[in-house]
């Protein structure tokens, strides 16, 4: 184990074994080989042996990382108030997908409450059957006399009209790692090895990996992901949607910056008690695995499924565009107990140097009669 990263406690070590037996016990059921998206998918949702599937936790300080969510209220309210432009353009519905601790649905219900714009529903679809638990008590706690217009899906919605919302969750779908090297193309994936997994490639099989690979021009020997699960997803979503808009927050790039020749090793990252590293074979289910989105891919799933471009751009400048700012002034400079931590805050959502840059805001929708405030300046869209 590095010596820069925190041991595990003895039951957590247990459990990360299982997890590894698990896997391996895979890899052997087909053949000796697995996808990486198939390590990914499994180190993360496997059931009750998961990163997301398991009790550990994850979010804040006493987790791994920290969400836009877990560091401001102030990003929920503002989201809200994008939300319930879209809902006033659409239905009075709410989906969010992968509510994590349950706090930005919390939020954004407050603040809705308080517009005199609450959702006729809120749904949350979450795959976690410990993160739903943690969701439906901190709903609970916060807002028992909303908790009837809250409720959770197993699956998506057969038709869907209103907003849908998505923070950090495409960055956790199951990627494909290809290896682009000597005017050939592979995919690297996981095997087992003497001292655990390990790295293997094999020719690629799976024909719509092969057709995204080979439409994408890299230097030699370069290495990344392609994200098969999102244009997936992105096509379910869009199959649903009668009316409406989804806002999929995330960190990333359009495609000439994700396969910049510079970025020869992809974007793959791993989190393990606040702290980054690139070895996603490290103690799994204990750390999140991760990579950054490719939002020209997004983009371009949801045009070729019927959908509208609404708008893309970073962080910051939605935010600033959806009244950020205008909801720190609600406090007094002077009561500086609660002002300064809000405006600390807010530096962190917005500045380039924390997530502002970073983070982009994509918008996709059907059938929306006007442009949504949160992209009404700062667009992106010739990055995609």
């Amino acid at each position: 184990m590095p010596a820069s990263l925190p041991a595990p406690s003895p039951e957590a070590a247990r459990h990360s074994a299982h997890l590894v037996e698990f896997i391996r016990r895979d890899i052997a059921a087909h053949g000796g080989w697995i996808s990486f998206a198939r390590y990914m998918e499994l180190a993360l949702y496997a059931p009750g042996l998961g990163y997301y599937a398991a009790g550990a936790h994850k979010f804040g300080e006493a987790g791994d990382f920290i969400t836009a969510p877990e560091l401001s209220p102030l990003f929920g309210r503002t989201l809200a108030r994008q939300t319930a432009e879209i809902m006033s353009h659409s239905r009075r519905h709410i989906l969010e997908l992968g509510a994590g601790s349950g706090k930005l649905a919390a939020d954004m219900l407050a603040e809705l409450e308080q517009l005199g714009s609450l959702p006729n529903s809120y749904a949350i679809l979450e795959v976690s059957a410990d993160l739903r638990a943690r969701q439906q008590a901190l709903i609970r706690e916060r807002l028992p006399h909303l908790m009837d217009c809250v409720h959770w899906l197993d699956g998506l919605p057969e038709r869907f009209s209103g907003a849908i919302i998505a923070n950090e969750v495409l960055d956790a779908l199951p990627v494909h790692l290809v290896h682009w090297h000597d005017s050939a193309i592979t995919e690297r994936g996981v095997a087992w090895g003497e001292q655990g997994f390990v790295w293997q490639e094999r020719a690629i099989s799976d024909i719509a990996l092969l057709h995204a690979a080979q439409k994408i021009t890299v230097p030699d020997d370069y290495v990344s992901e392609i994200c098969l699960a999102a244009r997936g997803l992105i096509n379910s979503l869009a199959q649903r949607l009668e009316q409406g808009a989804m806002l999929l927050i995330d960190y990333g790039f359009g495609e000439r910056e994700f396969y910049h020749p510079q970025r020869s090793r992809g974007t793959l990252m791993c989190h393990y008690r606040h702290r980054a590293h690139a070895d996603p074979f490290f103690l799994p289910g204990l750390q999140d695995i991760t990579a950054h989105v490719n939002f020209s891919d997004i983009a371009e799933s949801g045009i070729d499924a019927g959908m509208e471009l609404i708008g893309y751009t970073n962080q910051a400048f939605f935010l600033i565009n959806s009244g950020i700012a205008a909801l720190l002034h609600d406090t007094s400079p002077e009561n500086l107990r609660t002002y300064l931590p809000l405006s600390a805050q807010l530096q962190k959502l917005t500045s380039p140097a924390e997530m502002g840059e970073l983070f982009k805001v994509i918008a996709l929708g059907k059938n929306m009669a006007s442009p949504l405030c949160g992209f009404a300046s700062g667009g992106l869209t010739r990055l995609l």
